[in-house]
Parts: C-alpha cells; sequence; structure tokens
C-alpha cells in the first residue's frame, strides 16, 4: 500500500504539487477564521437557579429553600454534582451534569424537575441563569460621569445606573453571542413611602392599608368593550402610575365624601436602594457591566463587535457620561497568548529549517523537507477542527512541541533520496552503455521504498506514546486532549507528507 502511494505520487507529481498548494492557501484562509481562546472551555455542563427570597435571613434561606431545590435537583438524570450558595434573600443552587451533555437539553431536565418544587409563599420562583461557562466573562465596561467644568458628576449616580441597565445593557444584549450583562454599583431607583403613624391614627387607618392601596395603585384593568355603530372599542382603566405625584393621589378612604390620599398620611419621594456593594473606575464612582458570552461565541470577533456597538452608544449619552472599555477584557489576554505561542512556533520552524540546512548542506533538499512544516501543520488545524476543536494555547502548545517532529519522515525520506541520486549521477557521469542507466523516478521509489517501513513504524511509536492523553478523565482531559490531538494529528499529516 505504501509503495502503492509512492507510484503513485512520482507518477502524478503535478497533481501532489497542486494539491499542497491548495492545503496551504485553503488550509491557512480556514485556519485564520477558526475561533480563539485561552483554554478550551473545561467547564461541565452547568445549570444555575437563581431564586429570590426577599426577607429571609441565610440559615431560613437554606432550610426553607436551598434544600427543597437541592432535593428535586439531585436525583434527575445524567447530574454529575449539586452545589449551592444561600445569602439573605437570595439561593443560588449549581447543577452540574456529565461531560458531553446538551447544555439546552440539561436546562430542559432542570425546568421540568423545578415544577415539583414547594416553596413558601412569597418567594419568588426559581429562574434559569443565561447559559454561559467558566471563561464566559469576556470584558468589563465602565460608566463614568465627570463634568467639564468641575469635579461634581454631570448626572447623578441613579440616573447613571439607570442609563446603564436601560441604554447599554438593552443594547449589548442584542448582540449575537452575548449571553449576560450584569451591572454593578450606582443607584438603583426606587420610590419610598414614608408613613407619618399620627396622621394615619387621626384618619383610622393602618400601615396594611397603605400598603394595599400602593400595591394595586399602578394598574391598567381591562373593562371589556363597547360596541357602536358596529365598531367595536375596548374599554381601559388607565391606573399605571408614572411617578411621585401620581402613587401621592392614590386615594386610601373616603372621609365624609372627601377622598383621603397617600399623599395625606405618607411622604412619597424616589430615593436610591439601600447599597450593598459599590463599584469604581480609576478610582471614581462608576457603574460596572459584566459581560458574558455564549460558549460557541467566538471571543475576539464578539469583543470588537461590542466595541463597534459601544462608539455608537457613547455619542447618544447625556455630555458628560464617558464608556470606559480598557478594563478586564479577555480578548487582550488571548491575542497575548496566542502571539507568545505563534512566536515560538515561528523560532521553531526557523531553527529547524536552519540545522537542516547546516547537516545536509544542501538547499533542495532543505528546501523539500521544510515544506513538510506548513503542510502538516495546516492539515492539523484541519483535523482539529474536524473534531470541534479551535485554536487555543493548548492545540497550539501541540503544534509547537511537534515541529521538530514533523521534519523527521521528510528528512529521512529526502536524505536517503538525495545520496541514491548524487551517486547515480556520478555512475553516468562514467563511460557507462546508455542501456544500464537508471531513471531518476527509479531511484527515488527504491530509496523511498528502503526507509518508508521503519518511518511508519517509528511515527506510530510516537503516536502511542500520547495514547495516553486521550483517557484521562475529568478536567484534566478536558485540558490536555486538545494537546495531544494536535500533536498526533500534526504528526500523522507529515508522514502523510512524506508519502
Amino acid at each position: 500500500m505504501l509503495n502503492a502511494v509512492i507510484r503513485f505520487s512520482l507518477r502524478h507529481r503535478s497533481l501532489v504539487l497542486l494539491a499542497a498548494g491548495l492545503l496551504l492557501l485553503f488550509g491557512g484562509l480556514y485556519a485564520a477564521r477558526l475561533p480563539l481562546d485561552v483554554f478550551p472551555d473545561v467547564s461541565a455542563p452547568t445549570v444555575t437557579v437563581v431564586t429570590e427570597a426577599t426577607g429571609l435571613a441565610p440559615e431560613e434561606v437554606e432550610i426553607l429553600v436551598t434544600f427543597p431545590l437541592e432535593s428535586m435537583l439531585n436525583g434527575a438524570p445524567g447530574v454529575r454534582r449539586v452545589r449551592s450558595v444561600s445569602a439573605a434573600g437570595i439561593s443560588v443552587v449549581w447543577v452540574e451534569f456529565g461531560w458531553g451533555e446538551d447544555v439546552y437539553r440539561t436546562r430542559q431536565v432542570v425546568s421540568e424537575r423545578l415544577q415539583g418544587a414547594q416553596l413558601p409563599a412569597g418567594v419568588d420562583p426559581p429562574q434559569l441563569g443565561p447559559v454561559s461557562s467558566v471563561m464566559g466573562e469576556i470584558t468589563f465596561i465602565a460608566l463614568t460621569s465627570s463634568s467639564p467644568t468641575s469635579k461634581a458628576p454631570a448626572v447623578s449616580p441613579m440616573e447613571l445606573r439607570r442609563l446603564a441597565e436601560t441604554v447599554v445593557r438593552r443594547s449589548l444584549l442584542s448582540v449575537p453571542g452575548i449571553s449576560q450583562v450584569v451591572p454593578i454599583g450606582g443607584d438603583v431607583r426606587q420610590y419610598e413611602v414614608e408613613a407619618d403613624p399620627l396622621a394615619l391614627a387621626q384618619r383610622g387607618l393602618t400601615v396594611d392599608d397603605l400598603v394595599e392601596a400602593l400595591s394595586g395603585a399602578s394598574r391598567a384593568s381591562a373593562a371589556g368593550f363597547h360596541v357602536d355603530r358596529g365598531q367595536e372599542y375596548l374599554v381601559r382603566g388607565l391606573g399605571r402610575a408614572r411617578g411621585t405625584a401620581d402613587l401621592a393621589a392614590t386615594v386610601l378612604d373616603l372621609e365624609n365624601g372627601v377622598p383621603v390620599t397617600v399623599g395625606d398620611v405618607a411622604a412619597v419621594r424616589e430615593a436610591p436602594e439601600p447599597q450593598r456593594g459599590t463599584a469604581s473606575y480609576k478610582t471614581r464612582p462608576a457603574v460596572i457591566l459584566s459581560v458574558q458570552k455564549q460558549p460557541d461565541a467566538n471571543t475576539l470577533d464578539l469583543t470588537r463587535e461590542i466595541d463597534r456597538l459601544l462608539a455608537g452608544l457613547a455619542r447618544s449619552l447625556p455630555e458628560g457620561v464617558s464608556i470606559e472599555t480598557e478594563n478586564f477584557r479577555q480578548a487582550d489576554f488571548i491575542e497575548v497568548a496566542i502571539a507568545n505561542v505563534l512566536a515560538a512556533l515561528r523560532d521553531g520552524a526557523i531553527l529547524v529549517v536552519i540545522v537542516l540546512f547546516l547537516f545536509l548542506g544542501n538547499f533542495r533538499a532543505t528546501l523539500i523537507s521544510a515544506l513538510a512544516i506548513p503542510l502538516s501543520l495546516v492539515a492539523g488545524i484541519l483535523v482539529l477542527s474536524l473534531f470541534g476543536q479551535g485554536l487555543n494555547t493548548m492545540t497550539l502548545g501541540g503544534l509547537a512541541i511537534a515541529i521538530g517532529a514533523l521534519v523527521d519522515d521528510a528528512i529521512i525520506d529526502v536524505e536517503n533520496v538525495f545520496r541514491p541520486l548524487r551517486q547515480e549521477k556520478l555512475r553516468q557521469e562514467k563511460a557507462k552503455p546508455q542501456g544500464e542507466r537508471r531513471s531518476a523516478l527509479e531511484v527515488v521509489f527504491e530509496a523511498s521504498s528502503e526507509v518508508r517501513g521503519a518511518i511508519l513504524f517509528a511515527t506510530l511509536i510516537i503516536v502511542l506514546v500520547f495514547l495516553p492523553l486521550f483517557f484521562l478523565p475529568g478536567m484534566e482531559g478536558r485540558l490536555l486532549r486538545p494537546l495531544g490531538l494536535a500533536y498526533v494529528a500534526a504528526l500523522v499529516a507529515s508522514l502523510l507528507v512524506s508519502l
């Protein structure tokens, strides 16, 4: 079989050269479009369940919310581990599934299990977190406010938080590939109603009456429809409050035919929620937006799309409000890490070519042997893409380790061919009958066939050394398996290239 491949290559040399050129051209263009990342995705498929229990202490959240949810989720099919955190007013449960599980199937399993959970009254229904991975947080964006004429901020922290949530966050979520945007810092606006106990007592009202009136103060109720002359008109009661004045005008009771409003017994105002944390950018108060990507999104392309979107948003924001992107950017780390590995690949290839020329002493033989490097690397990257692997420091590291081994097969073959060709040329320079001369193709075929079996078994032995990497379990396997796959794919490709 190997001899047949060699004979075919010698007979169709133009076809082999054309195939090599097309592999370098289109393979290189395809490799340039592959997604880049720092490390392979080492996180098992995980579904995050968030439950808000306002007013409950951590112990109560653990007993009344977290424990019932864990009990429901522990027996779900495919679940590998369940972890949880209970804090004041909130419960977070992480449900980890086995490696290789489809993330959308896991979310369906969790959703079905949560339907049977029995939680106390007043606890919000459990919500599933966004689809993301352990490497999902790709950038932090800071919104700052500063007046050009003074040190005071141009807009209030409350207005800055509103801009971050209603303008910037909603625009970012419209970008394909972004799973979640979490704002941190600033003042969250709320309406505060401070009751006057004396005024309530004078009118025979209680705090419960005030709460009940406020809970229904901002509703738009339907009242059926009205038919007039063949036309149907919807009848609605527009009662949605649009500000503090509307809330203050809410009717609590009638006193001698005169309405008693909320404003008569309480003070209504806009105020920030009590802060339990804050955010800053370069020692200045700011609102930080944490941007998380979906698992299959290209971090570099997504970061460039975010930059273009923010550049357009910056022109529409109020004067003095600026968007700062020079914070944590995973794209910058990826570019630096990939550049370092590519530099190692480049330097290794150059050193290999220099050593080849010094030992072979022939430029043509050196060029033929060195061609195995780019052809094997491109073929190895194509094999990686077939197995669903992108380019990262582990896969490129495997290719960098294989640089020296990629030319082994070609060197042995070329050197074994180069020597008989030179000897045949010396014999032909002597006065020999024309019929005893052998063609160059015959010499190449015989010389290559002599060492082909040894080269094949040597390559297979090296491949066997890396096979244990493919059987590593857990996170170690997820991290090192791409390295072994890249090395083996490039090495097998170098064997085919040498043939």
